[in-house]
């Protein structure tokens, strides 16, 4: 009886806190229990089955230059992720188009606009002839869910996977030629994603930060994205299952030097501490005289990618700040161009 009623107790609290709240509880020895895993852990993206439905048109816009351009929408856990949709006038090349999935950086939610923001970095994909799917991370824009950020939590990371499985399915793409392009916290979603799955066939970053989550600690980063698990104002805890509340993570933030990064845990989800799963090329840009993501992110990446014979390009750039803007812009442009066009054959 008692034993039955443990097992109550412990799927009440379960409920209530999640199961991440959960791993640090007293278990009774003979209840079989599962053992915690990260949910922002290699091993476990990579056991799971990601799935989205067909991208659906929910509005018709202006059409740019040479392309068409859409509001669409597909499913990713079960929530509605909205989605700028471009894709070129003209016929449809045999086996379809190259596609990138476009992750965006940290913008403030409620300062989101699926329309406004980035436009400059997507016309010039769109006007070079590819397919682009710039979506909106749940909790941005109308995308149902909670913004979470990417550095530590899996939404973002299943969203743009679920993008990527949606683009499959996409009549003009051909689904063999898919890349993703992220900026500043979408960095750290473009290497997780392409560490997940090999069907990311070449990543380009720019500005991006977190890889090792030691250099989270030695670099910090200036954006709101990596800020504690929100609560609502009764104080009732916001379940995420995608979210990683470890005890290790306010750590991170308070002291990093005590922190033994070779441990299990680190292990799992450091993102160099896998590189070994990295399969298809990346690319990587940043400026020098970036203010908020410092360039060190970026050059102990290349320092990693190197020692491991990793296939990369690096460029970096005098002037552009983090959105690598100004004289930069049409040559970090162009080389992220070629290197798509070279590398999703």
């Amino acid at each position: 009886m008692f034993k039955n009623l443990w097992i109550w107790i412990s799927g009440l609290v379960l409920s209530i806190f999640g199961y991440t709240s959960f791993q640090n509880l007293s278990i009774n020895p003979e209840i079989s229990v599962p053992s915690y895993q990260s949910p922002i852990s290699i091993s476990y993206l990579r056991s799971i089955n990601i799935e989205s439905s067909n991208l659906n048109i929910e509005q018709k816009l202006a059409d740019g230059t040479n392309y068409e351009r859409f509001i669409v929408s597909y499913q990713s856990e079960g929530y509605k992720v909205y989605a700028l949709l471009t894709f070129p006038k003209g016929e449809k090349p045999e086996g379809g188009f190259q596609a990138i999935v476009f992750n965006h950086g940290y913008i403030p939610p409620k300062q989101y606009s699926t329309q406004s923001n980035y436009v400059s970095y997507v016309d010039y994909l769109a006007r070079n002839g590819f397919v682009v799917l710039k979506i909106d991370f749940r909790g941005h824009g109308q995308s149902e869910g909670i913004a979470s950020g990417s550095y530590f939590s899996s939404s973002y990371t299943k969203d743009a996977i679920a993008a990527l499985k949606s683009l499959q399915k996409f009549d003009k793409v051909n689904p063999e030629k898919i890349g993703f392009w992220g900026h500043s916290m979408s960095g750290n979603l473009v290497l997780r994603s392409m560490l997940v799955t090999n069907q990311v066939k070449a990543g380009v970053i720019w500005a991006g930060a977190v890889y090792s989550y030691e250099d989270f600690g030695k670099y910090r980063i200036q954006d709101n994205s990596y800020s504690p698990i929100q609560t609502q104002p009764s104080a009732v805890l916001i379940t995420d299952p995608n979210r990683d509340t470890n005890q290790y993570i306010s750590k991170l933030r308070e002291n990093y030097k005590e922190i033994d990064f070779k441990n299990d845990y680190w292990k799992e989800i450091s993102l160099t501490e896998n590189i070994n799963y990295l399969e298809m090329p990346l690319q990587i840009h940043h400026s020098i005289n970036d203010s908020v993501v410092n360039i060190g992110y970026s050059r102990d990446l290349v320092d990693v990618l190197k020692q491991s014979n990793k296939t990369y390009e690096y460029y970096e750039y005098q002037y552009g700040s983090h959105n690598i803007e100004g004289v930069s812009f049409n040559t970090a442009m162009d080389r992220t161009v070629t290197f798509f066009k070279n590398n999703l054959k």
